[in-house]
């Protein structure tokens, strides 16, 4: 079976509640939650699976503790590895902003070689502009803790019944997660 790690970012500990909530919906298929402040590059490459957590902030920036390991990344290769994302979210107040670290993740992670999975339909949310979608879904599982947590448990149940085929091998290739 496949190792699965899960890295966050967290500020305010929205990010985090959603990794466990992750780990929850996952249980045993998930073999690590690690927040990125404490961990190394190291801890990443020995995953076959990443699922990498971020919330944005001021004018769409990555979460503190992702901006400083960001630059770590930079010679690790993710190729024949597959990355989920999740990010969090403020629809409302930064709804020209909204979810834009996470593209900063997939553009990060994509450049390294690795495979993206567990798109996520942009249905049911309203923002202006988010750079973070592709088409009509986001790049990764998109949470609003502000204005939509009443959704929160539901969209990660979804999200984990997508990703569990890939996390147990048995999804094909050309599958569309989403």
């Amino acid at each position: 079976m496949a190792v699965v790690k899960l890295f966050y970012g967290s500020t305010n500990g929205n990010t985090q509640s959603a990794a466990h909530l992750i780990k929850a919906a996952l249980g045993d298929l998930l073999s690590d939650v690690n927040n990125i402040a404490v961990a190394s590059t190291r801890d990443l490459q020995d995953a076959d699976v990443l699922i990498l957590g971020v919330s944005t902030w001021e004018r769409g920036a990555l979460q503190r503790d992702w901006a400083h390991f960001l630059p770590q990344m930079d010679g690790l290769d993710l190729r024949g590895k597959k990355v989920a994302l999740f990010g969090l979210g403020d629809a409302k107040a930064f709804s020209g902003l909204f979810v834009n670290a996470l593209r900063i993740l997939h553009d990060t992670a994509r450049e390294r070689g690795a495979e993206i999975i567990g798109a996520w339909p942009a249905d049911g949310y309203d923002f202006a502009y988010s750079a973070a979608l592709e088409g009509d879904h986001f790049v990764g599982l998109v949470i609003d803790e502000e204005n939509q947590s009443d959704l929160t448990v539901d969209r990660v149940g979804r999200w984990a019944a997508l990703l569990r085929p890939y996390l147990t091998g048995r999804a094909a290739n050309d599958e569309v997660i989403g």
